[in-house]
């Protein structure tokens, strides 16, 4: 079941529209080097289901290790909005906490996925 969401930064500067690919259903956190840093859950997106509302310039792009996932944050307050998957580069992963009336803390307990033993690193 898709649904579709609004999205926003801290500061307002980026908003996206986004179709979730199983709504809040998807939602998981990531053991690797980066994501257990920022500890944010991420929902379920295909590909083509994030529009970029506002803000594209705004937008920066982290890469590290294989520089295969790309993740999207706000260059004026920093938060993670949403990042194309390594594991799937068909999906993104869309910060839950960015969702308009969301809060993560509702949806516990949220399932940790183990990225420091990722499957692509076998």
């Amino acid at each position: 079941m898709t649904e579709t969401v609004h999205t926003s930064c801290h500061c307002g500067a980026v908003e996206l529209r986004v179709e979730l690919s199983d709504g809040l259903k998807s939602a998981r956190r990531c053991t690797c080097s980066y994501c257990r840093r920022r500890a944010a859950p991420a929902v379920t997106a295909p590909t083509g289901g994030i529009e970029v509302v506002k803000g594209a310039d705004r937008l920066t792009l982290y890469q590290f290790n294989t520089m295969t996932a790309q993740h999207y944050f706000c260059s004026v307050c920093g938060i993670y909005m949403y990042h194309r998957r390594r594991s799937n580069p068909n999906e993104f992963g869309v910060n839950m906490g960015t969702i308009d009336g969301v809060n993560p803390a509702d949806h516990e307990p949220i399932v940790w996925n183990d990225g420091m033993n990722h499957p692509s690193d076998r």
